[in-house]
């Protein structure tokens, strides 16, 4: 089955994905892991991706496109993937029809103010990456994280003023192709501000498992 996640930051796709990947039994393949396996593999186009990168800028569309295209290629999405942060944009989705054919659009939806709930509560671990929030899920000793002992933070991108600059970002950007896969027929919603169970069940029931 070949997905694609949509939804704005603090929907929680990434969580969810990593759930859906046992249900439906396809990769979860997001942008910014395609960035860094490339960049790892020093490929013709991570290279270009690393100086892109190095130089502060965002990864043009043509570059993004032709990753992911070199990406759905290998062997292990033949059977189907999720994309999650592809594509952001209208000319990007056109781009992905010419190579591969979308099943299903999955829209995590939620409003801005839980999303600004959601990250604005986030703190991570700076050692090992593991998400705590000050509301859903504290760190048993206030700024230290469970597992490996190291310091819980708030990242700069979750603070309030910059979660509003994401959300803007997004319903620019982004938002857009909601219509654009609800035209198509291929777009599903799922309300994304229950907990994470219920929203897996829902998942499971809209996909028929």
């Amino acid at each position: 089955m070949k997905l694609i996640f949509l939804g704005p930051p603090g929907a929680g796709k990434g969580t969810l994905a990593a759930k859906a990947v046992d249900i439906v039994g396809v990769p979860h393949i997001s942008t910014g892991a395609i960035f860094r396996e490339a960049i790892a593999a020093k490929s013709e186009l991570g290279l270009k991706v690393k100086a892109i990168i190095d130089a502060g800028k965002l990864v043009d569309d043509d570059t993004t496109i032709a990753l992911v295209k070199e990406r759905l290629a290998q062997a292990d999405t033949q059977k189907g993937y999720i994309l999650d942060g592809f594509p952001r944009t209208i000319p990007q989705a056109q781009a992905l029809a010419g190579f591969s054919v979308v099943e299903k659009v999955i829209n995590f939806d939620i409003p801005d103010s839980g999303v600004l709930e959601r990250l604005g509560g986030r703190r991570v671990c700076r050692k090992c990456g593991f998400n705590f929030h000050i509301v859903f899920n504290k760190p048993t000793t206030e700024g230290v994280c469970d597992h490996c002992g190291g310091e819980v933070y708030t990242r700069d991108d979750d603070r309030p003023e910059a979660v509003q600059k994401r959300l803007e970002v997004y319903r620019a950007q982004t938002a857009p192709l909601i219509d654009y896969y609800r035209q198509q027929g291929v777009l599903l919603d799922i309300d994304a501000r229950p907990a994470v169970d219920e929203i897996v069940t829902e998942f499971k029931r809209s996909l028929g498992f």
